[in-house]
């Protein structure tokens, strides 16, 4: 087992990766006081992984709250079916939620312990790749509205992350490899010997093993610095954005349904903003294409023609980029690149520009 630490100041927990993690009682006592608790999943992992743990809580007072999986299903009103299982086992603000699932459950449950009682305890137990290296460490909570993704949240940190590798042996190919976009992601925004790592080794990273959680650590150290220095995303955080702004569009436009699952937007997110960058002239078009033809190598989408279905107009796209959270008295805000290893917050992007280089690319053939 690795354990690294987040301190944001106020909050100070660990994340612990490694496999079998799951049935490690001794680590889970370690870290969650309460008696009471509520597992918070959805109806695939269930079947796979709530039986093993529970068995670790034994002795404790658990209920279950099993949502739907699927995006599609990250809103309010689910958030409210966590809210009716916390109060219809009477929990108090000594009771603690785990979040047993992939992003949409540990945005989901994070979102309901902020809010349930104005905050209790919750713990992270990432099940999908996406999941482990991003979404679970940094405390960003929170669900979509029909105008945006993640419109509605709170930053609020759980008190552990459990990155159980061993549980990735049961993910679906698909969802591994648009977790991998996240993965390339820490190498493209800041970390170019990564990249290059990445580009000789990914298929161990696949295949599971050591480089595996090598890849899993590096990334959860390079986004525990980053939330360190910048817990609520008002400087160097908004580089873990990099590809989010054309991909949320993207998601959003697609109803945030199967079509397109959130890895592989943010895949073409990247691409297109290292593409856009070339465009600016701030990054070559040499290094622009290394970017893309890794995440196309790995089998990840690159191209908005590479979404099944029709694509979405460019009024849609530009509405749902305006409503990006990045946006600062309607001004677009966008990170580009200069190079692999070298992307940086831009401020002011000119929507015509914008408008014009998604005019280009939705033509392409």
């Amino acid at each position: 087992m690795q354990t690294l630490q987040v301190d944001v100041g106020h909050s100070c927990y660990p994340i612990a990766i490694g496999p079998g993690l799951l049935a490690d009682r001794e680590l889970l006592d370690a870290h969650i006081r309460g008696r009471d608790l509520l597992i918070v999943t959805n109806t695939t992992v269930a079947r796979l992984y709530l039986w093993k743990l529970t068995d670790s809580l034994a002795g404790r007072r658990v209920a279950e709250c099993i949502l739907p999986d699927g995006e599609q299903h990250k809103t309010l009103q689910t958030a409210g079916w966590v809210f009716d299982a916390l109060v219809g086992k009477k929990m108090n603000r000594d009771a603690t939620v785990l979040a047993l699932g992939g992003g949409v459950v540990g945005d989901i449950a994070g979102f309901a312990a902020a809010c349930y009682q104005r905050g209790i305890g919750y713990v992270q137990i990432p099940t999908t790749l996406l999941a482990q290296v991003d979404s679970s460490v940094g405390g960003k909570t929170g669900v979509n509205h029909s105008g945006g993704k993640n419109l509605i949240g709170a930053f609020y940190q759980p008190i552990l992350v459990l990155a159980d590798t061993a549980l990735l042996d049961t993910l679906p190919e698909r969802e591994f490899r648009a977790g991998y976009a996240e993965v390339a992601k820490y190498g493209l925004l800041g970390d170019a010997p990564f990249f290059a790592w990445l580009e000789n080794n990914w298929r161990e990273v696949f295949g599971g093993g050591p480089a595996r959680e090598h890849a899993i650590a590096v990334c959860c150290r390079a986004k525990a610095d980053i939330v360190a220095r910048d817990e609520r995303e008002t400087g160097d955080r908004a580089l873990l954005n990099l590809g989010h702004t054309f991909g949320h569009a993207f998601e959003a436009a697609c109803g945030f349904s199967g079509r397109l699952l959130h890895g592989e937007a943010v895949a073409i997110g990247m691409a297109l903003a290292f593409a856009f960058s070339a465009k600016q002239g701030l990054v070559s078009a040499t290094e622009a294409e290394r970017a893309t033809r890794h995440l196309a190598a790995v089998g990840l989408p690159t191209r908005p023609q590479d979404i099944p279905g029709p694509l979405p107009s460019i009024d849609r796209l530009m509405e749902l980029i305006a409503q990006d959270k990045k946006v600062k008295r309607g001004m677009l805000t966008f990170i580009l690149a200069k190079g692999i290893g070298a992307a940086f917050v831009e401020g002011g992007v000119d929507a015509g520009a914008v408008r014009a280089f998604l005019g280009e690319k939705l033509a392409e053939r």
